[in-house]
């Protein structure tokens, strides 16, 4: 099941008014079971996969809160490790693996063909594998108590507004809120359908219209391709990836609102970011959290919360090889992640050396006295080429990815124009869209905080207008980008 689809919006309803109606045990049980069935939407082969981790993480859990000695509770949390990055790294890389073994042997004379077997890959497992790990991890951490109510952990786990594609929870935010349902106010569901209906428009409206150019573009002829086409092509998939995922966090959010139920926002206007370190502290910001906390941190020799702002572009002592080795492993994993692919960890590696590069500079005594109009062109630059990193995340291999960006290093292909006019007609609005965007996200808080008569009932026609506008277009083929990873 999708969030842009009528069953979706069906499902919902009748979700939303049984929970506030049911007391707590069946309250549970209704979320768990809502959460099943909207997963077997797509394949319920693969829900009792789902359960493994669910019940690998609540029993370690259970068993590590109860012991004392180190040894022992590491031995368990390595189990829970163990097991759920291995249903991972089997569903979501063995064709990676098993590709790049078999290419190796090629390459030192073996001709080796064995024949594979089919695995699919199931949707969201990247997501629900973190967010349960978060929780195992936490309890050996000794910063949350395991909670002994496996409906209470289950439904935290599956919680189906944020099941396949995030924001990545943690228990020590959500499961309280599961626990313990709040008093209902009408505002929860006023918002929670704006933030819903925002999220389809930015869905149907924005993204879905920006992918028809971003497919035609990326499927030319990569070296037929100007500087200027490649550097188009970059914004557009920025564009449209952006307008993607945020929409779908603008749906999960909202529907979780609709029970009262508040998350972690997952996007702040990153293309508003004064620098790359800014700009991963406003991108995916539950993904560059978790990473920052889980992975990073602990690369460093440090613990998750010892520092508490920066994600995965944090500045630590960056002097040491151990944090220039930390930082570039963490955007390796942090690109593998997203895709069982090289073009994945390029684009991690781009990234890197992005916020590394910055960081060098940032540290040099004269650049902190440096006029206010140079430090708006390195802005620019540094924007420009986390766009630019797009490039490897949407091109098909490898050898497309390097043939697209070629083209700054050939001087015959700077200037020429080869989309179609109306692709960078479509650019240049969307700039206005990213631009003018923070203004009319502040006035719709400003305007809905207002307690009013007014400004409740032109919060609904808004809201009606969207449904008009977001029905008409509504198309269910078209899925998130972000469920492929």
């Amino acid at each position: 099941m999708i969030f842009n689809s009528f069953t979706y919006l069906v499902f919902l309803a009748l979700a939303v008014v049984l929970y506030w109606i049911l007391p707590r045990i069946l309250r549970l049980v209704l979320l768990l079971s809502a959460s099943v069935i909207f997963y077997g939407f797509w394949n319920f082969y693969f829900v009792p996969l789902l359960f493994v981790s669910i019940l690998v993480d609540y029993i370690a859990a259970q068993m590590i809160y109860r012991t004392e000695a180190r040894s022992k509770r590491q031995m368990l949390l390595w189990l829970s490790l163990v097991t759920n990055l291995s249903l991972l790294g089997f569903f979501k890389y063995y064709y990676f693996i098993a590709d790049n073994v078999i290419e190796t042997a090629q390459i030192i004379g073996y001709e080796w063909n064995p024949s594979l077997m089919i695995v699919l890959l199931p949707i969201g497992i990247s997501f629900y594998t973190f967010q349960s790990m978060s929780y195992t991890i936490d309890v050996y951490r000794r910063q949350i108590e395991p909670t002994r109510d496996f409906f209470l952990f289950a439904s935290y786990v599956t919680f189906f507004p944020q099941l396949v594609a995030g924001p990545i929870l943690r228990a020590g935010e959500v499961i309280w809120q599961l626990d313990k349902r709040p008093a209902f106010k009408p505002d929860m569901i006023s918002y929670g359908l704006a933030r819903i209906l925002g999220g389809l428009a930015l869905k149907v409206l924005l993204a879905d219209n920006i992918a028809s150019a971003v497919n035609q573009g990326f499927n030319a002829d990569p070296l037929q391709l100007s500087v200027i086409d490649v550097s188009t092509l970059a914004f557009l998939f920025g564009f449209q990836i952006y307008f993607d995922f945020a929409a779908y966090s603008h749906i999960a959010i909202g529907s979780a609102w609709l029970m009262g139920i508040r998350f972690p926002e997952n996007f702040n206007f990153p293309y508003h970011a004064s620098s790359p370190q800014e700009f991963w502290r406003r991108w995916h910001i539950t993904l560059s959290s978790w990473i920052r906390d889980y992975l990073y941190l602990p690369l460093l020799g440090l613990k998750g919360g010892q520092v508490s702002t920066g994600g995965i572009a944090q500045r630590v002592d960056v002097s040491t090889a151990r944090a220039f080795c930390a930082l570039f492993v963490t955007w390796a994993v942090m690109g593998l992640w997203h895709g069982a692919d090289w073009t994945f960890v390029f684009w991690g590696i781009w990234h890197a050396t992005i916020v590394y590069g910055h960081r060098i500079i940032s540290r040099r005594s004269w650049s902190k006295g440096l006029p206010r109009s140079l430090v708006l062109i390195g802005t620019v630059i540094s924007t420009y080429l986390i766009i630019l990193g797009w490039i490897p995340f949407r091109a098909d291999g490898m050898s497309n990815a390097f043939a697209m960006l070629s083209a700054f290093i050939d001087s015959s292909r700077w200037l020429f124009l080869g989309l179609r006019e109306n692709t960078y007609l479509i650019a240049a609005l969307t700039v206005f869209l990213i631009a003018a965007g923070p203004v009319v996200w502040r006035g719709f808080h400003n305007f809905y905080v207002k307690d009013s008569i007014f400004a409740q009932v032109a919060l609904w026609v808004i809201i009606w207008l969207l449904i008009s506008a977001s029905l008409i277009y509504l198309r269910p083929l078209d899925q998130f980008i972000y469920f492929q990873f």
